[in-house]
């Protein structure tokens, strides 16, 4: 799914070549931050649960829908402090950052946008998941642990 929604928000952005509408590059960002979102929980599922058709059943699925928004932008504020690589560290600074961006779009009216930064949004998200995915597994097993488990002390 999240593989996806990239070529939506370029879509979005790019309606109206000559005037885009405001609400057109509000769903663009919107778009753009789930796939982030989405990478990120088929990102958790599969490094916890396995990768493939035989894992994805009902403990795959359960895993990823078990990522929560809020969570996981608190949790990608810590990468940096905790060591992980600067793939790891690009993607939650982008996914923490434009989560903000989502909820401006979706939930300020008076926020408004130009296409040329929206189209700099979906670029930076593009980056963002070939910066995570180009981590080691055992990386990338330790950031999905972060994003869906609470630390206990």
């Amino acid at each position: 799914m999240s593989h996806e929604l990239i070529p939506t928000a370029r879509r979005l952005a790019n309606v109206n070549v000559r005037r885009p509408r405001q609400a057109d590059l509000k769903r663009a960002i919107s778009s753009a931050y789930y796939a982030l979102f989405h990478t990120l929980a088929k990102e958790c599922a599969d490094r916890l649960i396995g990768s493939g058709p035989p894992q994805r059943g009902a403990a795959w699925r359960q895993v990823y829908r078990a990522l929560e928004h809020g969570f996981a932008k608190n949790a990608c504020g810590q990468v940096t402090n905790l060591g992980f690589p600067p793939g790891v560290v690009h993607f939650a600074d982008t996914f923490a950052r434009l989560q903000d961006q989502r909820h401006q779009a979706d939930y300020d009216p008076e926020a408004r946008y130009i296409r040329a930064d929206v189209l700099i949004m979906i670029t930076e998200v593009e980056q963002a998941i070939s910066a995570l995915k180009g981590t080691s597994v055992r990386d990338r097993t330790a950031f999905a642990a972060l994003v869906l488990l609470k630390n206990r002390r």
